[in-house]
């Protein structure tokens, strides 16, 4: 494949990053490869980088706990195709990124010769998942498309509320009025079906998020 292809490499471990680094050269000549090591340095990139045609990342970064930093990056780029490599085989994990929008998931053990077909398949199109793991939840499914419903801001909101902060420590914390974050709160309750900060909070644990 000689399309030149901008991709993502997203994990904290600088040896994994360094071998994902080579087999994507070379399962695709002459494409520009960027790093990410946190989730904050991603989202610093992905706002400066307007072409980015694949997101290869880690579910375990500094910044992102569970599935938190894969939601947020499907609310803010719903566009961007991002394929998830983790150590984490479990089916209901790949079950779980699946449900969240993630467009493939590579287990970590796989081998150069498995690793490069897949980012082959994945920019081909075709989504890359391992086989047998059946449908998502339908439950799950439906509580992902809230959560991907909440603006940035608003998601930032909903993980300073998970961490149990008050309304006006969060107006601080994000430098606007306390009366812009009620407004917050009631859109967000709004977005999830729920009535108050506890339902909202119950929600998230439900699914195994921590924005």
């Amino acid at each position: 494949m000689d399309a030149q292809y901008t991709i993502v490499i997203a994990d904290d471990h600088p040896l994994f990053r360094n071998a994902l680094f080579q087999s994507v050269h070379m399962a695709i000549s002459g494409a520009n490869l960027l790093e990410a090591d946190s989730l904050d340095s991603l989202l610093t990139l992905l706002d400066k980088e307007d072409d980015v045609d694949l997101l290869l990342l880690d579910l375990k970064m500094p910044g992102a706990n569970g599935m938190s930093g894969l939601i947020q990056l499907r609310s803010q780029y719903p566009d961007l195709p991002i394929v998830v490599i983790s150590a984490s085989e479990e089916p209901s994990v790949i079950r779980q990124v699946r449900s969240h929008g993630a467009f493939g998931f590579i287990p970590k053990s796989s081998d150069m010769r498995a690793l490069i077909s897949s980012l082959n398949q994945v920019l081909d199109g075709e989504p890359v998942f391992p086989e047998g793991l059946g449908e998502g939840n339908d439950e799950l499914t439906e509580l992902t498309d809230k959560i991907a419903a909440l603006t940035p801001q608003q998601y930032k909101v909903l993980g300073m509320l998970s961490d149990g902060l008050l309304n006006k420590q969060i107006a601080y914390e994000l430098n606007v009025s306390e009366a812009t974050i009620k407004a917050h709160m009631t859109a967000i309750f709004r977005k999830l079906g729920v009535k108050n900060r506890t339902q909202a909070v119950i929600l998230l644990q439900q699914m195994d998020i921590n924005p």
